[in-house]
């Protein structure tokens, strides 16, 4: 896990403006990978920038891709 940012302008932000970021590294090609619209870069690593609220199912599917 990298990280947690807001979108917007200053003030308190409200869950549905927070994201989270994973650093994800370790990636591997298999059947759950091909589904993915983007490629693995051959360093292993890759950014998934997620809404705070699907933060938990994003950690799951990450988890199924071998990361």
């Amino acid at each position: 896990m990298f990280g947690q940012t807001t979108v917007g302008t200053g003030g308190i932000s409200s869950a549905s403006s927070r994201v989270f970021r994973y650093e994800v590294v370790g990636l591997r090609q298999n059947e759950e990978n091909d589904k993915n619209n983007y490629e693995i870069r051959r360093s292993g690593s890759v950014f998934v920038t997620v809404p705070y609220n699907r933060m938990n199912e994003e950690m799951q599917r990450i988890t199924r891709m071998g990361g």
